[in-house]
């Protein structure tokens, strides 16, 4: 349900741009034959000629409409031009249109705080903009008036063709009015510098709205389409919502809108003006009742995110009809395409954004065969999101076996899936001094560098990442021609002599993952066994790497005496037993001895600890 959130004390400039027919301007750049002529992007699906996802002004005119079938819209017009969305794994590939995408927002990002609302739509936030323009050069000082920005469309203002411009230029540089006109004008100038530069630079149109909050930029940005703007002026505002049908506002096209239609009698937004907010209240709760009341006067404190990625990674595809797949096989080899291309996006984010994804979700729709409530929801499933194509494949399919237990149960019956999708959420930014787990497990034939984002060829591999510090010990001088850092540590054995590993190209011990956070010269603290030190500037000594054999001497003192590094230990209660998970099965034993160690001490066997993955230096 709606929350209503707090309006800000200034008054903003809030803009929402939306390209005009966007897949369709795609298609006349990649084939300028196209332009002018009538057009229409059809989704990848062979059924009556595959359905229409974006449909050009010329194609409009002739009654197209998106909602038609490809063999339909040859009907209505005989001419059109119908171009299929490229396909890759039996599915539309709509890359190409992100990377479009991608274009403009570079643009606009240029002006404010930017919010990629979709593959085709952007919120800026133009209120620091606006306000240096205003002070700097404000429309009504300026002798030229950008002549984009005269043929907005302003709400309530006359708009006879004859003397339209000269109306809007007279009401953008008015010198008597109100702070928040001002602004206003000064927005209604910033967006259409940026529409101008988007079709120079892209070649594509878009459509805007103008106001002071997203609600009504949003509202209004798709009234004069295309290639227009759209200005609301706060005493505007309520005439414009008066009328507005209330399915037509945001968050109010669904279950809340229908309730306030049967259970209020609202048709209009203005309608909701007759109730308290006391009223609203009582029927839908303190917090969507509030909201409902702020919405009838048009407030709105919802902010523009500066976000120019999208917040999740999304791979569908329906089976409509006979195509639904009614049985495990099928459901697999759909899922295993979806997760591949899930895996192919999040990869390259990690590669192009250094962002990584935290939840992968499983969503479908499903029927059941002779039953009456034969529609039944089937229930979404999430679960950490492991990268790795293999995995993603591992995990969704686990993902659907659950919802499918949650629909049907455990009774063996008939059922079909009409649609199936995976989706990676939760996206996060990589902290500054962090790398890929794989760059210190690769061994010495491997690239590291191509390694950490190839999904390919190491399709198991986990997304863990880890902060990277040098730890050398201050004992035993031993070189280290790692590629990746010069990382030596040793775990010690209650008093038992440390074994010494000989150098190995390439390949690091575990313990270099865990690093300390924050490293001092000559800070101890005393966890639980495991102890890596680090040389300070005045030390030339190397490392060396013991094993432990058992808990009963994981106490004892050590001495560091010598005062040429520094020394520290880890807890390892500090380990997460998820990550620990993600680890070769002989690592794993081994780390679970120091967190849950066995009862009695089990003897050494090669092949079972960190010490026997490295092979012994050649002499």
């Amino acid at each position: 349900m709606p929350v209503a959130r707090p309006e800000p004390q200034e008054p903003r400039v809030i803009a929402h741009l939306d390209l005009d027919c966007f897949y369709v301007q795609v298609e006349q750049r990649r084939n300028p034959a196209l332009r002018g002529q009538p057009t229409a992007v059809v989704q990848y699906n062979d059924w009556k000629g595959g359905g229409l996802i974006a449909v050009s002004y010329e194609a409009r005119k002739f009654g197209v409409k998106r909602s038609m079938r490809g063999d339909e819209a040859k009907n209505v017009c005989p001419g059109i031009n119908l171009v299929q969305v490229p396909v890759s794994r039996d599915k539309a590939d709509l890359n190409v249109y992100r990377n479009a995408g991608s274009e403009v927002v570079a643009i606009l990002s240029t002006k404010g705080k930017c919010e990629r609302a979709s593959i085709d739509e952007v919120y800026l936030d133009l209120t620091d903009a606006a306000k240096e323009m205003l002070l700097e050069s404000p429309p009504e000082s300026s002798e030229f008036t950008f002549e984009e920005a005269t043929k907005s469309n302003i709400l309530d203002l006359p708009s006879d063709v004859g003397d339209r411009e000269e109306n809007v230029k007279a009401w953008l540089c008015r010198a008597d009015a109100n702070y928040q006109d001002k602004l206003l004008a000064c927005g209604a100038v910033l967006v259409a510098q940026l529409r101008v530069k988007v079709l120079e630079e892209t070649q594509f149109t878009c459509s805007a709205g103008i106001a002071h909050n997203k609600m009504l930029a949003k509202l209004v940005s798709g009234m004069h389409k295309p290639a227009q703007q759209t200005v609301v002026p706060s005493s505007s505002v309520q005439d414009f919502l008066a009328s507005l049908p209330v399915k037509k506002m945001k968050q109010l096209g669904g279950k809340l809108g229908s309730s306030l239609q049967d259970d209020l009698g609202v048709k209009t937004v203005g309608d909701l003006l007759g109730f308290t907010e006391e009223k609203l209240q009582e029927y839908y709760g303190v917090n969507t009742g509030t909201w409902l009341w702020k919405t009838a006067r048009g407030f709105s404190g919802e902010e523009v995110e500066d976000r120019l990625l999208p917040k999740s990674h999304g791979c569908g595809k329906t089976f409509p009809g006979p195509k639904a797949l009614k049985n495990h096989s099928s459901v697999k080899s759909w899922l295993d395409k979806l997760c591949e291309e899930l895996s192919e996006r999040i990869q390259s984010d990690l590669s192009c954004n250094k962002r990584v994804a935290q939840t992968l979700t499983l969503h479908a729709r499903a029927s059941k065969e002779n039953e009456c409530n034969s529609m039944k929801k089937f229930p979404s499933k999430s679960c950490p999101l492991r990268y790795g194509t293999g995995k993603i494949q591992e995990d969704a399919m686990k993902l659907f076996e659950s919802g499918l237990h949650d629909f049907w149960g455990s009774r063996s019956a008939r059922w079909s899936i009409t649609s199936l999708s995976v989706t990676a959420s939760k996206i996060f930014d990589i902290p500054s001094g962090t790398n890929s787990i794989l760059k210190y497990i690769k061994g010495p034939s491997s690239n590291a560098s191509t390694a950490i984002l190839d999904s390919s060829s190491t399709p198991e591999l986990t997304p863990f990442v880890v902060h990277e510090e040098q730890c050398e010990p201050s004992s035993i001088k031993e070189e280290c021609d790692n590629s990746i850092s010069a990382t030596q540590c040793r775990l010690i054995e209650g008093k038992g002599a440390p074994k010494k590993l000989s150098k190995v190209q390439g390949t690091g011990s575990i313990l270099k993952f865990l690093s300390q956070s924050q490293p001092a010269q000559h800070e101890k603290r005393n966890f639980d066994g495991l102890i890596c030190s680090h040389q300070g500037p005045e030390s030339s000594s190397g490392a060396s790497v013991a094993e432990q054999h058992g808990r009963d001497n994981i106490n004892t003192a050590v001495d560091h005496s010598s005062g040429s590094g520094d020394t520290w230990m880890l807890n390892v209660e500090d380990i997460d037993p998820d990550v620990v998970g993600e680890l070769p099965l002989e690592i794993q034993r081994e780390i679970q001895g120091w967190i849950r160690p066995s009862k009695q001490a089990t003897p050494k066997k090669r092949g079972s600890t960190i010490s026997s993955y490295f092979s012994p230096a050649r002499r």
